[in-house]
């Protein structure tokens, strides 16, 4: 089966991982992000559920991940436990073939579970910002060589009163990392979050009805 994503200079491995889940056309927002974020360009994503947003910020993560490493590489942020839980799977089944470690980390499940995993080495993180800061705050959870950051779904993390937690988490990962922002809408508010923590960031727009 061939398939459009070659074109977009990813790792053979996860070309494959997304064939076998039966994609060979990448969606709008996946051929203008994939390309700019293995550059290591910061993104800012205006873009509605639905419209292949995880895999456009999964897969250049796990293009550019080196699996066990043994210590957190990437971190995405997402306003829910479903979410969360819902990401850490789409990264998990992209980076199969790459024995990528991912764990999910939300509140509602026993910490002890999360720190023996985060114990025995991850490299990618997806959680809530109340539960990640409860493991950063216990020194459980060290994203001090964290490379790329993704904020996914922005503007509800906003209204659920969730800005000062990400401002926090982002500042105990290293300054010269990459950040992908992602949201339906772009009120002031995150807009000042892109200004302050984000390093010349690109935007990319993509219209609902392009699907």
């Amino acid at each position: 089966m061939t398939s459009e994503f070659d074109q977009l200079g990813l790792h053979p491995q996860l070309v494959q991982a997304v064939s076998e889940r039966g994609y060979s056309t990448p969606t709008p927002i996946q051929t203008k992000i994939i390309p700019l974020t293995m550059t290591g360009q910061d993104v800012l994503g205006q873009a509605q559920t639905g419209t292949g947003k995880t895999a456009a910020f999964a897969l250049p993560i796990l293009h550019l991940i080196t699996p066990g490493a043994g210590h957190v590489q990437a971190l995405i942020v997402a306003p829910t436990r479903e979410l969360a839980m819902q990401v850490a799977k789409a990264v998990y089944e992209y980076g199969r073939n790459r024995e990528v470690r991912v764990l999910a980390i939300y509140g509602g499940q026993p910490y002890g579970r999360q720190i023996n995993r985060l114990r025995k080495g991850v490299d990618v993180v997806v959680g809530t910002p109340g539960r990640l800061l409860d493991l950063i705050k216990q020194k459980a959870l060290d994203l001090s060589q964290v490379r790329t950051v993704v904020l996914d779904e922005a503007d509800e993390m906003l209204s659920m009163g969730f800005v000062e937690d990400i401002e926090t988490i982002l500042e105990t990962t290293p300054s010269e990392r990459q950040t992908a922002l992602f949201s339906a809408t772009l009120p002031p508010a995150i807009r000042r979050l892109a200004d302050q923590y984000m390093n010349d960031p690109q935007a990319i727009t993509i219209q609902r009805q392009q699907l």
